[in-house]
């Protein structure tokens, strides 16, 4: 079986900093996808404490290993992951 690494979904956001050069600039900010009750969300803000109470957590600007049953799940969870978000290991 296939082994996949899995880059979350990024959104940019700007302007970085308050100088008038920074207006042109944007961060790259990950987006946390958890699977709460067999359904799959985008999460922007988490609280630690809340980890522990969902069955899967991918936090956002991390790589995760995962396998080709999980792949395909996250892709059908209609969650913005796509084909994209995965490299063959």
């Amino acid at each position: 079986m296939t082994t996949y690494v899995f880059d979350t979904p990024i959104v940019r956001e700007g302007p970085a900093g308050g100088h008038r050069l920074f207006y042109f600039y944007k961060l790259n900010r990950g987006i946390t996808i958890i699977r709460d009750n067999g359904t799959y969300k985008q999460v922007r803000y988490l609280v630690d404490e809340d980890l522990q109470n969902y069955q899967e957590v991918y936090l956002g600007g991390r790589r995760h290993m995962v396998d080709e049953d999980t792949k395909a799940r996250l892709i059908a969870g209609n969650v913005g992951v796509t084909e994209a978000n995965f490299t063959a290991q």
